[in-house]
């Protein structure tokens, strides 16, 4: 059987909860049409789940590079995106 460490179990349950949250936190803003909050909510988010980036390239300076194209990406998608406030969602398909 496998030891399980407990300060490592915490961590990976509060960084998953905490992920989790700012994922919920970024939809809402998205919802809203919130441009910036998105955007800062995305890169939040992607800073939080920036242990494969580190893992991957064994160095934490690409989640910069990681958070700031999360960012531009979610302003960038929430700028262009143009629908009829109360219309249907993008994507849905017509009646």
């Amino acid at each position: 059987m496998v030891a399980i460490d407990p300060l490592i179990a915490g961590a990976v349950f509060i960084a998953t909860a905490a992920t989790d949250a700012v994922y919920v936190m970024f939809t809402s803003a998205v919802i809203a049409r919130k441009r910036i909050p998105a955007a800062n909510w995305s890169a939040i988010w992607y800073l939080l789940s920036s242990y494969a980036v580190i893992s991957y390239t064994e160095n934490a300076f690409y989640v910069a590079f990681a958070a700031i194209g999360s960012w531009a990406g979610a302003y960038a998608s929430l700028t262009f995106l143009h629908r009829p406030p109360g219309g249907p969602p993008v994507g849905a398909a017509p009646e």
